[in-house]
């Protein structure tokens, strides 16, 4: 018995109290909507009563006919009816559109004027009411008004215009476009974190404007200002377009008035355009060193990639992974993910959908390496796109084990090279480094050789193309987390040199200027990313040291075997040209020919 208890209880507790609970919640929901639309319906009743009370009025001058009180209501109660019908018919109470947006807006004016010419050709065509002719018309233009301010006073938006309570800390922020707008609005609904001030906005047009009942106080050169004016604690950057240099600035500026400085994802990590509290994060050396304002073609990218076959090698990388994440976004026909490690592919897996069962059918566990496995992947999934992102990278690591490089970099990629002509690729695009222009490093070599056999592809209807950029900043193995580890250990850290030097990008611009040469490319170019100015190594260092507060010392170790001082983008030997993008340069490489 007691048993059967137990298995009644258990059984309750957690299959049936949860469909239970979860009733009851749908149950809630849909009380609510029945009492929204219960809402709804009454204010447009009342609406047209009023607004054929107010029409009739207009048409005497104030002064009503004898009985012409008894014909109103009866006209305005028909009205009213009448425009619930057709309301219901615009699906205005069923929840379709959001309160008192355009397209409601539209929805109401359209229904509204049916029902004006349908009670004016009724009015003039018979005798159902007493009421003057112009009243249906009157009535119905004033209807709209009286419903529209119905809506919109019952909007919770509305309730966000006035001045709200809360108990966050005082915070400012730079941007009032649509970002900045719905991070604001955000911040008004959960008033525990944030206490919105105001914006401060560059464009001279936004000068005092009001957003949800908070003003432009200013332009980013008020920033001083208006932070010590109104006791402001947090500064979120809201426009995801900030390059690095401004970003340092304010960095230093909200530093020196102890004002926290947070940032908002770039353009490419919204994606959506959607922007919530959470994706609110401090600022970091990432934000300092990588971001860039880069503009692209979305459209040309969607056409691109839609209902392709697309393959990414070394798709658990750094770079492999972003390009996966961002070509998924664009609805290829099938998306294919190859990589050796496969703990990297848990790990992709679960960046992009949150699970980690590795059942995928697109995650394909295989060397690049293996010829064989090369051309058994590549005839099942028969890619018309590929990304080939497979490499080893580390550069003190090649040249101590050199052959590795040549394995990977050079055979792997003519292994992916081979598959791709004998499976019809169309496009062919190779993830190079900037140590591929004029190489002193093994690594640089074996890159600079992929590039050379992708240039020596012979073909007229396909497209194999290299890409070359600098380092993508917070990637796998990056310095930064050396030096993080190094500061947290309480030091010394330790840099090659006092003037060494660096190209950075966040590996989401990196990627989406990828995605761009794969359509502007021209066949048997490498395309070389525009990466800014190169950045001391040593001015990142003391930056990060002067933040941590802490007294760390830095030691110059010497460069390394086949390391630079400065990197270079393009080798003295390559003409560059731009076109079609800004921030892509073209140039040829001499081609090598595949063996065999």
């Amino acid at each position: 018995m007691w048993n059967f208890i137990c298995a009644y209880r258990y059984n309750f507790t957690s299959t049936g109290h949860t469909k239970w609970l979860a009733t009851q919640l749908a149950w809630a929901k849909e009380d609510v909507l029945k009492k929204k639309r219960l809402l709804r319906v009454l204010g447009d009743l009342t609406s047209w009563l009023a607004a054929s009370t107010l029409a009739t009025l207009l048409r005497f001058d104030a002064e009503m006919p004898p009985g012409m009180t008894t014909e109103i209501v009866k006209f305005g109660t028909a009205a009213g009816l009448v425009a619930i019908i057709f309301n219901y018919g615009f699906s205005l109470y069923s929840g379709k559109y959001a309160n008192s947006s355009l397209e409601e807006v539209i929805a109401l004016c359209l229904s509204t004027a049916t029902i004006i010419i349908l009670l004016f050709t009724l009015r003039v065509l018979t005798d159902f009411s007493l009421v003057p002719r112009s009243v249906p018309i009157v009535a119905g233009t004033l209807a709209i008004v009286f419903m529209l301010v119905t809506r919109i006073l019952t909007s919770p938006r509305f309730s966000k215009l006035l001045p709200q309570e809360s108990h966050g800390e005082k915070t400012l922020v730079y941007g009032a476009g649509i970002a900045g707008r719905q991070i604001v609005e955000q911040m008004l609904w959960q008033v525990e974190k944030y206490n919105p001030i105001g914006f401060l906005d560059d464009d001279p047009a936004k000068s005092n404007l009001r957003i949800f009942g908070r003003r432009v106080l200013g332009n980013i050169d008020t920033l001083e200002v208006v932070i010590n004016k109104h006791e402001i604690k947090i500064l979120i950057v809201a426009i995801s377009g900030i390059d690095s240099s401004n970003l340092l600035d304010l960095e230093r500026r909200c530093r020196s008035l102890n004002v926290n400085l947070r940032v908002i994802p770039t353009t490419f990590e919204i994606m959506s355009g959607a922007v919530s509290l959470t994706d609110i994060s401090e600022i970091s050396e990432e934000d300092l060193l990588g971001r860039k304002a880069i503009g692209s073609d979305d459209s040309e990218i969607s056409k691109f990639i839609r209902g392709k076959r697309v393959l990414v090698t070394g798709a658990g990388g750094s770079i492999g992974s972003e390009i996966v994440r961002q070509i998924d976004r664009y609805g290829p026909a099938s998306l294919t993910m190859l990589d050796r490690d496969e703990t990297a592919l848990l790990n992709l897996q679960l960046s992009m959908d949150g699970t980690g069962l590795l059942t995928h059918d697109g995650l394909i566990l295989g060397d690049i390496r293996d010829v064989n496995r090369v051309n058994q992947i590549f005839s099942e999934v028969r890619p018309e796109i590929v990304f080939h992102a497979a490499a080893l990278k580390h550069l003190t690591t090649l040249e101590r084990f050199p052959e590795e490089a040549y394995k990977t970099n050079v055979l792997g990629t003519q292994n992916i090279l081979q598959a791709s002509l004998s499976y019809g690729v169309t496009t062919f695009v190779n993830i190079s480094t900037d140590k591929a222009a004029d190489p002193t490093s093994e690594l640089g070599k074996s890159k600079l050789i992929t590039e050379r056999l992708t240039a020596g592809i012979s073909s007229v209807d396909q497209r194999y193309i290299s890409v070359r950029f600098g380092n993508v900043i917070g990637s796998n193995g990056s310095f930064l987390h050396t030096f993080r580890q190094q500061i947290k250990l309480g030091g010394p850290v330790t840099i090659t040199h006092p003037e060494v030097t660096r190209y950075f990008m966040t590996v989401s611009e990196a990627v989406h200027l990828v995605l761009q040469s794969a359509i502007i490319g021209g066949h048997g170019e490498t395309l070389i990313l525009d990466m800014g100015e190169p950045v001391r190594i040593s001015d990142i260092a003391r930056h990060m040291i002067e933040v941590s507060k802490r007294e760390i010392d830095i030691v110059y170790t010497g460069l390394r075997a086949g390391e630079k001082l400065h990197e270079k983008l393009v080798a003295p030997s390559e003409t560059i040209e731009i076109r079609g993008h800004p921030s892509i340069m073209h140039t040829r490489v001499e081609p090598l020919f595949l063996q065999g």
